[in-house]
């Protein structure tokens, strides 16, 4: 059996959503604030199990979006997520990726960075895209790292858009264009290389 070495890196996987499975997981991370915070610039909002999985199973059938969950290769645990999506996905080869570690474990040990390479690595070699684009905090230099060594690029900021516990904050545009990130493929300085 060939292994899956489109979706699969050596820290994680890019799995298939399983809403059922997943909500229970998806709703306790909701819960931490900290992570709730770097994830959108909502209000932090507690959904319930039943919230998520009606939500992930609306949005699935979304033809704009191609999402995955992200599971750890070691234990096959339930880590984060990652999508694209967007109406410039088909027109002009344009999207935008989120991505969201919820288990506090896994932060700042290479799990998110990989499973970046890995959806950009589909988004490039699958989807025939042209740019990812994303946006970040500024309060949020640990992502704005791992998303630098995945080879996005500062395009811009918005600036003091956000109010955080009394202060203002920037919202910083990144994106990476295919030939990019082929380039940097070609230079070996990411964990996965298309054949």
């Amino acid at each position: 059996m060939l292994e899956n070495t489109l979706l699969t890196g050596k820290l994680v996987r890019l799995a298939a959503i399983d809403p059922e499975s997943a909500a229970p997981t998806l709703s306790k991370w909701r819960k931490n604030s900290e992570f709730d915070r770097l994830l959108d610039m909502d209000p932090a909002t507690l959904f319930s199990p039943k919230a998520v999985r009606e939500w992930t199973e609306k949005h699935l059938d979304d033809f704009l979006t191609h999402e995955f969950h992200i599971r750890a290769v070691e234990d096959d645990r339930l880590i984060g997520f990652v999508g694209l999506g967007g109406e410039q996905m088909k027109v002009h080869g344009d999207t935008f990726v989120g991505i969201g570690i919820g288990e506090p474990d896994f932060w700042g040990k290479g799990y998110g960075t990989e499973a970046m390479n890995l959806i950009l690595q589909y988004a490039f070699m699958e989807l025939n895209l042209q740019r990812v684009s994303l946006d970040v905090f500024e309060y949020n230099p640990r992502a704005i790292h791992s998303y630098e060594k995945a080879g996005f690029r500062i395009e811009g900021r918005q600036r003091k858009t956000m109010m955080r516990e009394g202060k203002r904050w920037d919202v910083i545009y990144m994106g990476i264009l295919r030939e990019e990130w082929l380039e940097q493929y070609k230079s070996n300085s990411v964990s996965t290389r298309p054949e």
